[in-house]
């Protein structure tokens, strides 16, 4: 279940990358399909309301015109679209390299891939403290970080154990794995690391890279911009 909290960090998120997003989409009304709309819906009613054919597939999908529940990996696409958005999706898919290639096969050739990740093999000790001195005070639902810092104080390990351990117990791919998948199967034209955390801190996005900028902690977001390749085959 969602929680408030969640929910109130997961508007903000979209809202603060959402111009993002915007600025490397093609013109409306292009054909666009989310990976992972999750339960509130991602960018889908922000697409649509610019004039988009946007669909949304994710196993919580809301339910309505405009939304799928499936799998991206299980769903079967109605031919080639324009652009594909990713944010958040790709590192617990099954296989990266695999969802990267359908992703490819999901686009006309020269489709826009715009993906939003975090590497998690960044969020060391020191951005690790930097995040649990900005959690929200008297929240009435702890986030995701107030989660991680609880159980992490409960087990009584270091951070850097403690990550890779809920790391490997979710099946989570490295930054690295998705970049490396991203790059090897699409024409990139950005690749830059950012703020990620600021969502669920008491902290704007201007703060956490304020951070970044003096050396106090890692950029451990993600934001890509890929197209597939103008001399390959229309997808099948």
């Amino acid at each position: 279940m969602t929680t408030m909290h969640e929910t109130t960090g997961d508007v903000r998120w979209l809202a603060e990358t959402w111009p993002f997003v915007r600025r490397h989409l093609p013109a409306a009304p292009s054909r666009v399909l989310e990976i992972g709309c999750g339960p509130l819906g991602g960018f889908i009613p922000a697409l649509r309301t610019d004039g988009y054919a946007a669909v949304g597939i994710d196993p919580y999908a809301p339910e309505g015109p405009g939304y799928r529940r499936s799998r991206f990996e299980d769903h079967a696409l109605d031919g080639p679209v324009d652009a594909i958005i990713a944010c958040t999706s790709l590192h617990h898919v099954d296989g990266i390299e695999a969802v990267a290639r359908r992703i490819s096969d999901s686009l006309r050739p020269g489709g826009t891939l715009i993906v939003i990740e975090w590497a998690w093999e960044r969020f060391d000790d020191q951005t690790a403290q930097w995040c649990f001195a900005h959690l929200p005070v008297g929240a009435a639902q702890p986030g995701w970080l107030q989660h991680h810092h609880d159980r992490w104080h409960a087990a009584n390990v270091g951070w850097a154990g403690y990550l890779r351990t809920w790391a490997a117990e979710e099946g989570l791919h490295t930054g690295q794995a998705i970049t490396q998948a991203l790059t090897s199967t699409f024409q990139t034209s950005q690749l830059t690391y950012t703020p990620y955390f600021f969502a669920d801190l008491d902290a704007a996005m201007a703060d956490e890279q304020a951070a970044i900028d003096a050396g106090d902690i890692q950029p451990t977001g993600i934001h890509y911009v890929g197209h597939r390749a103008t001399d390959t085959g229309v997808a099948g």
